[in-house]
């Protein structure tokens, strides 16, 4: 009886050590990419309103011509009434927006990838993307259909971001040694980035179509692992004032936390002027958000924008 206890307690042991060796490699094997690159985390700011007037009215044109974002917007069936919100509001200020869904849906158009993981979902979209539109668009925003977006103002942030280099933002998370872009805020992927992360698709040491040897990771987790390779690394979007533009709430949730924190100043405290997303948003506060953002005006009021991104030919956005 004694025997038997004693091989038990063994067995335990040793399984328990091989469980933390296994835990250990796979953690050096999602960090591995930081070894082979040292960089230090940038903070990306927004254009100085000042040095846009600088520039000629025909420069303006042209630059408001020459911003192409097109929008991935990743759904599943379950998401069928955030996904009609979606597509009636702010996808229409995309320069082109298609839906990615997990199945075939007979109520909206959209591009079936057969598969629910969403990291699957996440890889296969943007290879399509890349390998259809490369020529077409030279920004990429993909997005969760709990997100808004004010794509003005995205391509205002983006205005003096050269996309022929690797540039991968939005609201940035430290994880032990991986820095990432959350999804949740939205993730921008330049040209290049999506030329580099192409690359190594299909390059499963570098980039899996699985996360973890244990334990699976976030899609955009393991969208920064495989950026990484590829010496791309995850940017916090910013304004002139430091304040996130790349956001993880909706715009209620921020406005009672500023009430609690900073009841004096609860719109200074609260969020930024230029801010390009908000998330977590029901369909109806879809709604509400583009009657504020794109329908609300104060009479007699005139705005003196320096720069203004036209809609894309044919649209019917607000």
């Amino acid at each position: 009886m004694l025997s038997e206890s004693s091989s038990f307690l063994k067995g335990v042991m040793l399984g328990s050590i091989f469980c933390a060796l296994i835990t250990m490699l796979g953690h050096v094997r999602i960090g591995h990419g930081s070894r082979m690159h040292q960089h230090e985390h940038h903070h990306l700011q927004a254009p100085n309103k000042e040095d846009i007037l600088k520039i000629s009215e025909d420069e303006r044109m042209e630059l408001s011509k020459s911003f192409r974002v097109y929008c991935i917007i990743l759904v599943k069936p379950k998401d069928v009434s955030l996904w009609a919100a979606v597509r009636e509001t702010w996808t229409k200020h995309c320069d082109k927006a298609e839906f990615f869904s997990s199945e075939n849906v007979k109520v909206f158009e959209s591009i079936n990838m057969e598969t629910d993981d969403m990291w699957l979902m996440m890889r296969k979209a943007y290879k399509y993307a890349f390998d259809k539109y490369r020529d077409q668009y030279n920004w990429f925003f993909l997005a969760r259909p709990t997100t808004f977006a004010i794509i003005e103002n995205l391509k205002y942030f983006l205005l003096k971001k050269d996309p022929s280099q690797p540039f991968y933002l939005g609201h940035t998370i430290k994880s032990g040694d991986l820095e990432y872009v959350s999804v949740e805020g939205g993730i921008v992927l330049s040209i290049e980035s999506m030329k580099r992360l192409n690359s190594l698709l299909g390059i499963p040491e570098k980039c899996p179509e699985q996360g973890g040897m244990i334990w699976k990771i976030s899609e955009d987790k393991q969208l920064a692992v495989c950026l990484k390779y590829a010496g791309v690394f995850a940017e916090n979007a910013e304004d002139s004032e430091g304040k996130d533009v790349f956001n993880t709430k909706s715009v209620g949730l921020f406005i009672k936390e500023a009430m609690t924190n900073h009841p004096n100043l609860v719109v200074e405290g609260c969020c930024s002027d230029m801010a390009v997303t908000f998330n977590g948003l029901t369909p109806n506060q879809m709604h509400v958000m583009m009657y504020g953002v794109y329908r609300l005006r104060a009479f007699g009021h005139i705005f003196h924008d320096a720069l203004v991104f036209l809609p894309p030919n044919g649209s019917d956005n607000d």
